[in-house]
């Protein structure tokens, strides 16, 4: 069976935890999109980790750890994680990388910072981590798929090709030295030595792990409104952020998967530019930010401080119906303690009318929240493992969020720890 942990929102719901949790009972969990530019932050028994390649399911013994052919997959970056993991006494995980992932090259990484650099004031808040870049080259087909760079002729005339394009940009545009064929070819040589033994048809792998019944778990990274068709474009990421896409970023049938977990958090928070209908700021956000999340809302990959907003109820609506969630689990609840009441956003004013669906970009801009305001319960969950011993006004903060999204909340995370989860 196939099940997908996705997010809700902006990114940042608290996945990595889950599917960390969720690894458990799999054998096989699956990086299906995305880069090294966003981070899944876990603490369990070995400590706190910040991954971003690897999938957060490496800490068992048992599980099979596979990036997806649809993932941008940073070479260097993937070997530090495995060495990182490793050297704070994780066993060596089992790893296989798809043959038909792509490369992300130091010269993605430096258009992404030339491009930021150029566009100033107007900049999309880029991790610069060459994401963009990098699905440009994939689509414009001058990309380097892992299976390629076992071809010195091909590797050769790929890259002439490469810097013909690449150095118009860098001379006229950016005003930068110029790509030489002969570094790109010893990079691809050096990344290839890397990468040799861990190389596999993944989706042949996985069509035979399903015929015999093993449980297999999609990890996606971001969340929904971050997806480049569905979110709130041009302020998006590169590659499909939905469950969906998992069929295709691990080259498995749409059918497999059968379970849907959404990721939502219990108030809102997102890095980067773009439009955030229920944000706060000043004091109320900067109190927000200090105790969110496991040391501060601070983004895992960045440490960026992450922009801060009370639940959004259309947005994360939105979020479930367009990941086609089958359960939802909520995040982050423990930290909400501390407020005498709640604000959550369950519509939003445009033009005079209120709306309670999640509109297109250019009239997100104009979209000024509706808040109820709900009581808190003004005391610490942590530590709490049963949900009839939640605050009464806690349980009613989950039981209307629960009837605004219209799907089940199934869990409930109330610490950063693994086990800090309370099942509904």
């Amino acid at each position: 069976m196939v099940k997908a942990v996705v997010g809700a929102n902006w990114g940042d719901e608290g996945k990595g935890k889950i599917t960390d949790m969720l690894g458990q009972e799999s054998d096989i969990i699956v990086r299906f999109q995305g880069g090294a530019n966003a981070g899944h932050t876990i603490v369990n028994n070995y400590g706190k980790f910040a991954l971003h390649t690897l999938p957060s399911g490496v800490f068992y013994d048992h599980t099979t750890s596979i990036i997806g052919n649809g993932v941008a997959l940073n070479i260097p970056k993937l070997f530090e994680e495995i060495n990182e993991v490793v050297a704070k006494g994780v066993p060596m995980p089992k790893i296989l990388v798809s043959d038909r992932a792509q490369i992300v090259m130091s010269y993605h990484i430096l258009f992404d910072q030339y491009e930021e650099e150029r566009l100033g004031g107007k900049s999309f808040g880029s991790t610069k981590s060459g994401i963009a870049p990098f699905y440009s080259d994939k689509y414009a087909k001058i990309g380097f798929q892992v299976s390629e760079i076992f071809d010195d002729e091909l590797i050769k005339e790929k890259a002439e090709r490469v810097c013909q394009t690449k150095n118009v940009l860098l001379e006229h545009l950016y005003h930068k030295p110029l790509l030489k064929a002969e570094d790109i070819v010893k990079e691809l040589q050096e990344y290839r030595k890397m990468v040799e033994p861990y190389v596999c048809d993944v989706s042949a792998y996985l069509y035979d792990a399903l015929q015999n019944g093993k449980e297999v778990l999609l990890e996606g990274q971001l969340g929904s409104l971050k997806d480049p068709d569905h979110g709130i474009y041009p302020m998006v990421t590169s590659s499909s952020t939905l469950a969906a896409y998992g069929a295709i970023g691990a080259g498995i049938p749409p059918y497999e998967i059968k379970r849907i977990i959404t990721v939502c958090k219990a108030y809102s928070s997102a890095v980067g530019a773009g439009e955030f209908v229920s944000e706060i700021f000043g004091e109320e956000a900067d109190e927000l930010r200090r105790r969110g999340g496991d040391g501060g809302e601070f983004g895992a990959t960045t440490g960026r401080p992450r922009r801060m907003g009370w639940f959004d109820c259309v947005a994360s609506r939105y979020g479930c119906r367009i990941q086609g969630a089958t359960e939802v689990v909520l995040t982050v609840l423990d930290v909400l303690g501390y407020l005498d009441e709640i604000p959550v956003c369950v519509g939003y004013e445009i033009d005079g009318e209120v709306t309670k669906d999640f509109p297109t970009t250019a009239k997100l801009a104009k979209a000024k929240p509706v808040y109820k305001v709900l009581p808190g319960w003004k005391t610490e969950i942590r530590g709490i493992k049963n949900y009839d011993e939640l605050p009464k006004e806690c349980r009613d903060y989950i039981e209307f969020i629960e009837g605004e999204l219209g799907v089940r909340i199934s869990m409930v995370s109330n610490g950063p720890g693994r086990d800090e989860i309370i099942k509904r």
